[in-house]
């Protein structure tokens, strides 16, 4: 059986708008997932739903307003992150161009993880550094590089190999590709994958890209405005996929051939504009765009099921009406 590395209970992250109105963004509201050792999670949504701040919450640059972040069995939710715990989890942050320090060299970037965590003796130092360098395809003649010097792609690189000075068991990519050219993708992605099969590392991967999603990850989790609508492995969430969000999202999905379109769902269109995080509609948030929704839906929000083991879904299509699907 394998080891739960990130178990997540009813999670909640707000941030006060105004507080005599009592006006708050429900960033996280009651979300719950977990990820075991090896897995590669993906973790989608439009913009605005919440991915990023579960990921910021979980390392403990934002406090929780309720529930439970459980890393390697240990509750960490509004608690100071450890030295361990800073050893063992890392994040990759979207944007490598404000996440490196311009005024130093790759050299003193990724030696600071090394003395921090006492990785390897001083002596070893750049021996380590190009070794790293060298994992994630970058040539040894980067370590005297400035990150203001070198292209999107290879800042990107550099900050997975901060991430991997430290030896995780646990990264959070946040969107690490998404503004990126597509071969430089292709070549992050693959070495993404090297080393999680190398390492056996845990994966909680950000995007809005279920294209990419399909070809990387191991289970899905699909959000909308602060709340998780669906959760499957990836082979049942592509070929069985319940929520009607999660439906029009990968109707949406550009195909190039027939036979891909064929597996797809039928052409599903949204009505009306995303609600604002301040004012979330009564019953289930996505009640305004749904093309199936029923007036139990604008009265009452949906719990998690279990539709088959493993596959999760906050409908009530699911619960309390079941008509026929």
């Amino acid at each position: 059986m394998s080891k739960t590395v990130l178990q997540v209970n009813h999670l909640k992250t707000y941030f006060t708008v105004d507080k005599r109105k009592n006006l708050f963004v429900r960033a996280v509201d009651d979300v719950s997932f977990s990820i075991d050792q090896g897995e590669i999670v993906a973790l989608v949504g439009e913009s605005g739903s919440g991915k990023s701040t579960i990921a910021y919450t979980i390392m403990g640059m934002y406090e929780t307003s309720g529930g439970e972040i459980i890393f390697d069995g240990e509750d960490i939710a509004n608690k100071k992150r450890t030295f361990d715990f800073k050893k063992k989890a890392q994040i990759v942050f979207q944007d490598p161009g404000s996440s490196l320090n311009s005024h130093q060299d790759v050299k003193e970037i990724l030696s600071l993880p090394l003395k921090v965590h006492k990785v390897v003796k001083p002596s070893q130092l750049e021996t380590k550094i190009i070794e790293t360098l060298d994992r994630v395809g970058l040539s040894e003649d980067f370590m005297y590089k400035s990150p203001t010097a070198i292209g999107g792609g290879e800042k990107q690189l550099v900050s997975i190999a901060r991430a991997l000075c430290s030896n995780p068991e646990f990264i959070i990519l946040d969107e690490p590709t998404s503004n990126l050219d597509v071969s430089i993708q292709a070549k992050i992605i693959n070495m993404l994958l090297k080393l999680h099969e190398e390492q056996s590392l845990s994966y909680l991967f950000i995007t809005h890209d279920l294209s990419l999603v399909r070809n990387i990850s191991t289970k899905v989790i699909i959000m909308y405005l602060g709340k998780i609508c669906e959760i499957a492995n990836t082979e049942e969430f592509y070929g069985n996929p319940h929520h009607p969000y999660t439906q029009m999202l990968l109707s949406a999905i550009p195909v190039v051939s027939e036979e891909e379109e064929q597996l797809k769902p039928s052409r599903i269109r949204s009505t009306g504009e995303i609600p604002s995080p301040v004012n979330i509609p009564k019953g289930c948030s996505f009640n305004t765009r749904c093309h199936r929704a029923v007036p139990l839906c604008f009265e009452e929000d949906p719990e998690m099921i279990e539709v088959t083991k493993g596959h999760f879904v906050r409908c009530h299509l699911y619960g309390k009406c079941k008509p026929e699907l």
